[in-house]
C-alpha cells in the first residue's frame, strides 16, 4: 500500500532527526527506576500501588448475515468480550519495594501483584497474579544485575509506569497486537465470529505476556552533565508471566538510550530521550510441538517533555508470531511480517489541571502474505482525543473517544473490520 510506505518514510526520517539532534532536547528513565533504588537513601520496604476503574463503550456496528448479528474482538470490550459497553476495574495492584537496609544498600527488591480484571487475570484461572518478582545486585561499576520476573527492555507503552505515564486508556494497535504477546493452550480452538456478544471468543487459559519475561538483565545508566545513557541486556525464558519455562529455547533483548535532562525527577522528570529497542527468541507451536517458530521485535523512538508540550513518537517492527487475535490461537505460529507506528502529543493548559491528548496509531499485518495465496494484509488506523484532569499528582481521570479506520485486502476479513467503529472510554487512577 503507497500510503503505508509514505507514512513509514516521514516517521523513520522523524526519528532520524530527533535522535542525531538530541543535544537541544528527557522523559523518565524506566529502565533505572523499576530496577533500582536510591542507595543508602532507600526504604527498607516501601508499600505501594494503584487502583484503576474504567467505563468503555464501542459503537461499532455488527455485520449481518441471514439475519444474525455478527460480532467479531474488535468490537467487543475486553477482556472478557462479551459486551460492547462494561463497567472494569481494569487495573488493582499492590506492590513492595526497598533495599537490604541497614545490612547492604547495593541490594534491592522489586514485588508486585495484580488483582484487576484484564488479560493478565482472566481466563488464567486465579485472581491474583504476579507480575514483578525481581532482585537487583548493585555492586559491580557499570553492571547491575537484575534477576527474576520484571518487564523487558523494549516499546515504551510495555516499559512505562501505566499509573503515572500512560496518558491513554487503550494501548495503540501495534503495540496491543505486536508486542502484547499472547500464549495459547492447546486446549484452545479457533471461533467465528458470534451471532451475539459471547465470551466464548475468548477462553485464554494463559495470562498475556504483559511485556514482561523470567530472566537475568545486566544495565546500567551513565550521567554526564545533563546527558543521560542508559544500556539494558537480557536474556528470558520467553514465557511471559509464567514462573516456568516451557521449552529449551531463551529470547534474547537488548536497550539503548540517550537523554538530555531538562528539570525534575524519577517519573516525573523532563527531557528528550531517543531509544532503540531489539527483541529476539523461538517459541514451539503448542499445537504441534516439532514446529518452532522465531519471534522478532524491533523498533525506535523518542519522546519529548518539556511542559506544557509533550511528544511522543515510536517505529517498529515484527516477524514471526503475528497475533491473527484471541478467536484465532491456531493462527498464532507464523512468520508473517508486520509493522506500525505512532505519533501523540499532549498539552497541559497552563494555571489548571487539564490535559489535552492527540494520538494516532497505524499498524500493518501480514506484509509478506504469499502474492500466490489469498492476500491477506490488514491495516489498523486510530485517531484518540483525550482529556486528562489531575486532582492531584496521585489522582487523575481520563476521557477519550477513538475513531478506528480498519480494512483487510481478504473480503472474508474485510466485511467484519469495515464496521469497526467509535471506542469511548472514561477511567479514574488512583496511586497510593
Amino acid at each position: 500500500m503507497i500510503h503505508i510506505t509514505i507514512k513509514r518514510s516521514l516517521l523513520c526520517s522523524a526519528l532520524i532527526s530527533s535522535a542525531v539532534f538530541t543535544q537541544t532536547i528527557s522523559a523518565a528513565n524506566w529502565i533505572m527506576l523499576q530496577g533500582t533504588e536510591p542507595g543508602s537513601a532507600a526504604k527498607r520496604a516501601k508499600m505501594w500501588g494503584f487502583v484503576q476503574a474504567q467505563y468503555q463503550y464501542d459503537n461499532s456496528d455488527p455485520v449481518v448475515k441471514a439475519g444474525d448479528d455478527l460480532y467479531n474482538p474488535p468490537k467487543l470490550i475486553g477482556p472478557n468480550l462479551d459486551d460492547q459497553s462494561q463497567f472494569n476495574v481494569n487495573r488493582a495492584r499492590v506492590g513492595i519495594r526497598g533495599a537490604n537496609l541497614p545490612i547492604d544498600d547495593k541490594t534491592n527488591y522489586f514485588i508486585l501483584l495484580e488483582a484487576g480484571n484484564n488479560g493478565i487475570t482472566h481466563g488464567g484461572g486465579s485472581f491474583v497474579h504476579v507480575t514483578d518478582a525481581s532482585i537487583t545486585l548493585n555492586h559491580i561499576p557499570h553492571a547491575r544485575f537484575r534477576l527474576g520476573l520484571f518487564k523487558t527492555p523494549g516499546v515504551e507503552e510495555g516499559l512505562n509506569a501505566v499509573h503515572i505515564a500512560a496518558d491513554y486508556v487503550n494501548f495503540t494497535s501495534v503495540t496491543n497486537q505486536l508486542m502484547l504477546e499472547r500464549f495459547p493452550d492447546k486446549s484452545e480452538a479457533n471461533k467465528s465470529p458470534s451471532t451475539t456478544p459471547d465470551a466464548d471468543l475468548n477462553q485464554a487459559s494463559n495470562p498475556v505476556g504483559a511485556f514482561r519475561d523470567l530472566g537475568v538483565q545486566v544495565f546500567d545508566a551513565f550521567k554526564i552533565n545533563d546527558w543521560e545513557l542508559t544500556y539494558a541486556f537480557m536474556i528470558g525464558n520467553g514465557n511471559g508471566l509464567s514462573l516456568g519455562d516451557n521449552d529449551k529455547h531463551k529470547n534474547y533483548y537488548g536497550y539503548l538510550s540517550s537523554e538530555k535532562i531538562f528539570k525534575g525527577k524519577k517519573a516525573r522528570r523532563q527531557g528528550w530521550k531517543s531509544f532503540l529497542w531489539y527483541q529476539e527468541g523461538k517459541r514451539t507451536n503448542v499445537f504441534n510441538t516439532a514446529q518452532t517458530t522465531t519471534r522478532k521485535r524491533y523498533g525506535i523512538g523518542t519522546k519529548y517533555l518539556s511542559k506544557p508540550i509533550r511528544v511522543t513518537a515510536e517505529y517498529m517492527q515484527g516477524r514471526g508470531m503475528i497475533f491473527q487475535g484471541p478467536h484465532r490461537p491456531k493462527h498464532l505460529f507464523n512468520d508473517l511480517d508486520a509493522s506500525g507506528w505512532y505519533i501523540e502529543g499532549g498539552f497541559y493548559i497552563p494555571k489548571t489541571k487539564f490535559e489535552i491528548d492527540l494520538r494516532f496509531d497505524s499498524y500493518t499485518r501480514e506484509e509478506n502474505h504469499p502474492t500466490s495465496a489469498k492476500n491477506d494484509e490488514s491495516t489498523f488506523d486510530t485517531w484518540t482525543l483525550g482529556m486528562q484532569y489531575h486532582f492531584n499528582k496521585k489522582t487523575r481521570i481520563g476521557i477519550e473517544y477513538a475513531k478506528r479506520s480498519f480494512e483487510s485486502d481478504t473480503k472474508a476479513v474485510d466485511k467484519h473490520l469495515k464496521d469497526v467503529d467509535g471506542r469511548f472510554a472514561i477511567q479514574v487512577t488512583a496511586i497510593y
